[in-house]
């Protein structure tokens, strides 16, 4: 039997929080077995036991930097179904709007300035011809975005200052000029030229945010029972101002980010059609954002082993959370109220690799009926598909024939971005329907956004969550309250359904299922490794927070009650 060699990469880099990825590939440099660990650890459910629950939502949003309003939706959506409180319609509204604005954000800041280098060579851009790469973008859209040959050749000449200058950021140690880059020059200046102008598309979809949701990351602007947003609501000028960034970006979706990313299922088609970055075929999705028509963006849904013609409604008893291969204590498979955060950390080999045959991970384990699940924009793109959602299924049909794609095709490291980016288009499309209700609202004098209570006679002993698709996946918030404070409190995030560790039964996450059979170009460069992993967008961070591997004290802090 021939030895595997193993390849260890730490940190992957271009994402939130730290992961490690250790893969052994054969003799044909082809992945065997993956390991994905967090390397952090996240304590916040033992800093809020014991704490007001009212509190809650402005501690747990800091499970994350970025992720940080969603955080927020769904804690404060556990305190209230703990409670029993019904938010008014136009608070539920301005969630939504934000909600949603994230998700086109978050999209689009993922394939431009994490993903996009996976794909785009930089040192090729420098060979195109700015005449040719206008000419080339007329093939994926009739109306490209930004496509002047002056235009396209100020931003070669950008990229050529950033290399004679040697001040090369984010673009350097890249690996340029890999095997399997497969853009040519033009299409690689095109890519490029969008990735600058989604910086200032960034910035303008956190102006539009900042609006209904004031100040991002740690807002404030929600609070048991609603939000605080009345005054915007009710200023025409705000709603005008919201609504015209919206369009703003909306236009780029169409005009640059659909048309990048039908580029990059042309150039990477067989790429699709073969096994590369495909997991283990378990979708969830939990549903929501529901129109006042009752129509909703997301539909909920199982889906089993790529059995498209199939979904299984989705049934939260049946989620568990298992530690057999994550550093803590209790290993046993727990419904998520019952689920504890105690600390078992059996360090690392004594060569820095990680001990594969026990415990290797801050993750834990999610598992649906026993089964990993994939979740995330593909996951929620496919069942809503499988569903026939009359939101979803349109685009992702159109989608399909215009590349001659099949559904199947959509679900390995391409299709993830493909799916990503007709999500972004959806979500963008359907704000102004929100925007719609929001007004016909106020039109009839429904200026409500807060539903009042008295906390003294609230319940002393209660349990709810909040579960809300947010833009890597289902994420699930869920409180235990006893005497009036929280005796207990778990998160279940997107990153950890997709990047678990092996459970007990030795079944692998998405990550490290999507790896399994990935065939390497060169070993010391492991492109193909980041792709696959990248095409998920890890946000480690929401899923584990800070541990010294040497055990040493970090410091002592005493919170007086």
């Amino acid at each position: 039997m021939k030895t595997l060699k193993k390849i260890i990469i730490d940190p992957i880099t271009r994402i939130e929080g730290h992961l490690r990825v250790e893969v052994e590939v054969d003799e044909n440099n082809i992945i065997r077995e993956a390991w994905a660990s967090g390397q952090l650890f996240r304590g916040l459910e033992i800093i809020l036991k014991d704490k007001d629950p009212r509190d809650t939502p402005l501690l747990a949003q800091r499970i994350c930097g970025v992720c940080t309003n969603s955080h927020y939706r769904a804690s404060t959506r556990a305190t209230e179904d703990a409670y029993g409180i019904e938010i008014p319609k136009n608070a539920k509204i301005i969630r939504d709007l934000i909600s949603l604005s994230l998700f086109v954000q978050d999209h689009i800041v993922h394939y431009y300035h994490l993903h996009s280098f996976d794909f785009v060579d930089v040192t090729s851009a420098l060979n195109a011809d700015a005449t040719k790469a206008s000419e080339v973008a007329l093939k994926y859209t009739s109306n490209p975005y930004r496509n002047s040959v002056s235009h396209l050749n100020a931003v070669k000449e950008k990229l050529v200052n950033f290399v004679n200058a040697g001040k090369l950021g984010i673009f350097a140690n890249g690996y340029w000029g890999h095997d399997t880059y497969k853009f040519t020059p033009e299409e690689n200046l095109l890519q490029l030229s969008h990735y600058f102008e989604a910086l200032r598309i960034q910035r303008e979809i956190s102006k539009a945010i900042a609006i209904f949701g004031g100040k991002t990351p740690h807002p404030q602007y929600m609070v048991i029972g609603g939000v605080t947003s009345i005054m915007d609501m009710l200023t025409a000028s705000r709603v005008n101002d919201f609504l015209a960034i919206i369009k703003d970006i909306n236009d780029f979706i169409q005009r640059a980010y659909i048309p990048d990313i039908k580029m990059l299922c042309t150039a990477y088609k067989e790429d699709m059609q073969s096994e590369n970055g495909k997991a283990m075929g378990n979708f969830m999705a939990v549903g929501g954002y529901s129109f006042s028509s009752g129509d909703r963006v997301f539909e909920d849904g199982i889906i089993y082993d790529f059995d498209f013609a199939n979904v299984v409604d989705f049934d939260e008893t049946k989620i568990t959370e298992e530690a057999y291969r994550a550093w803590y204590a209790k290993e046993d498979k727990t419904k998520p109220y019952d689920g504890e955060t105690e600390v078992l950390y059996t360090d690392l080999n004594d060569d820095g690799s990680l001990k594969t045959e026990g415990k290797y991970s801050w993750i834990k384990s999610p598992r649906y009926g026993g089964k990993a699940m994939e979740v995330g924009p593909l996951a929620r793109m496919i069942i809503g598909y499988a569903k026939g959602s009359k939101i979803i299924k349109p685009y992702i049909a159109n989608f399909l024939e215009e590349l001659d794609l099949e559904l199947k095709d959509l679900c390995g490291t391409i299709g993830r971005n493909a799916a990503r980016a007709i999500e972004a288009q959806i979500c963008c499309e359907f704000i102004f329907d929100f925007v719609n209700d929001l007004l016909e609202n106020v039109k009839y004098y429904d200026e409500k956004v807060w539903t009042k209570y008295d906390f003294d006679s609230l319940p002393k002993e209660a349990m709810g969550r909040g579960m809300f698709e947010v833009p890597r996946g289902v994420l699930g918030h869920f409180i235990k309250i006893q005497n009036g404070k929280i005796s207990n409190y778990q998160a279940i995030v997107p990153t950890t359904w997709n990047a678990s560790p092996k459970d007990e039964d030795g079944k692998r996450g998405a990550y490290e299922e999507a790896l399994i059979g990935l065939k390497l170009s060169d070993t010391a460069k492991p492109l193909e490794v980041l792709r696959v992993i990248h095409s998920f967008d890890p946000c480690i961070a929401c899923a584990v927070h800070i541990v010294d591997t040497k055990k040493r004290e970090l410091g002592q802090f005493k919170i007086k009650r």
